[in-house]
């Protein structure tokens, strides 16, 4: 079910009626669809058609939302998070945010992933106007405003696209953020682990705590996931989520380099694959690009980019690492140049390295 008037009012009655909520991504394929059913192994499918009752299992007590993580690295997983979780992420959110009287929120990210999903769920919780489509287009954008949204969430693509004056305030999460951006964004950091962004402008929410160990992020807080649906624990024994984020404190502030496992070593130096892209985005004849490390007998890993070129232009490996190396050591500058028709992308913008990766070895 698409995110709208329907999918809110079902995920009322279903809190109503002491049921969780799995928002499902319709737009996936059968079989992906298929292996996150079983997944989360729900009692009652709902569409626009109606319910089914199917054999899945109960969920315990105090669980709201089931979420599936958005599988940039492999098969997702599907995390349970509770109400008292998800009114902790609420509260905290609406006071970082300053929200009052007035304001309105717009949904319009697929509520299958927790960025989506927590403009809902906290405007239900907090008892704030909210206006629900089914996707993000300009045009909803600008009807929403004009019908009192004043706050939205958004993903870096869907911002690009609309004039961000028309919005009081604009939450910005999913994939790496531009480089300049309008006073009233404010960048969040999270996962569906965690609820959605516990991290604003690289300050911890309230109740948030954050260690870095060894460049890596550990987050506690009440809006934590409860644990994985196949009964596993995400948490250690002081209830604490490794994010596998490597990340540093900047002058009191958070700064998430990017994933373990993003981290490119080519010949015993380290390359952010976003810094590169950073560095090709505003590249001529470039259009959209994704950087990742793959496996090289020489280097260890060598750095590889996918590009799509801009219509009327061949980007030129040559051309591409000289323009990096403008900016970035010459390690940096990709040793292989892919042209792809598109960079895969989760709902939220960010780039799927692993597939890309995959592909060469078909």
């Amino acid at each position: 079910m698409a995110c709208g008037p329907a999918f809110v009012d079902r995920l009322r009655r279903a809190w109503d009626e002491g049921d969780a909520v799995f928002p499902l991504d319709t737009r996936l394929p059968d079989a992906a669809r298929r292996r996150l059913l079983e997944a989360a192994a729900p009692t009652i499918v709902a569409d626009e058609a109606g319910d089914t009752r199917v054999a899945g299992r109960a969920v315990e007590d105090g669980d709201a939302v089931l979420v599936a993580t958005s599988g940039t690295t492999g098969d997702p997983r599907v995390a349970v998070l509770t109400h008292d979780a998800v009114r902790a992420s609420a509260l905290a959110t609406s006071a970082r945010l300053g929200v009052r009287v007035g304001d309105g929120w717009l949904a319009c990210l697929p509520p299958s992933h927790v960025g989506g999903l927590a403009v809902v769920t906290r405007a239900l919780v907090t008892g704030a106007p909210l206006i629900a489509v089914p996707r993000f287009t300009p045009e909803a954008c600008a009807d929403a405003v004009r019908a009192g949204a004043t706050l939205v969430s958004l993903v870096a693509t869907a911002l690009a696209r609309i004039e961000p004056s028309l919005f009081r305030t604009i939450v910005l999460g999913g994939s790496r953020p531009p480089v300049d951006l309008p006073d009233n964004v404010v960048t969040t950091y999270g996962m569906t682990e965690t609820g959605s962004g516990v991290v604003y402008d690289g300050i911890p929410l309230e109740g948030v705590e954050v260690d870095v160990r060894d460049g890596v992020v550990f987050l506690r807080g009440p809006m934590l996931l409860r644990g994985w649906r196949d009964g596993s624990a995400a948490l250690d024994s002081d209830d604490w989520l490794r994010t596998g984020d490597l990340g540093a404190w900047q002058g009191g502030r958070l700064v998430v380099e990017g994933r373990e496992g993003d981290l490119i070593v080519t010949g015993g130096e380290k390359v952010w694959p976003s810094v590169v892209e950073d560095a090709l985005a505003d590249m001529e004849g470039i259009a959209d690009v994704c950087v990742a490390g793959v496996p090289d007998p020489e280097w260890g890993h060598a750095v590889h980019a996918w590009i799509v070129a801009s219509p009327g232009h061949e980007p030129r490996i040559a051309d591409i690492r000289a323009h990096v190396k403008e900016t970035l050591p010459p390690w940096c500058a990709p040793r292989r140049v892919h042209i792809v028709e598109e960079i895969p992308r989760t709902a939220l913008g960010k780039p799927r390295r692993t597939e890309l990766v995959g592909r060469l070895d078909r």
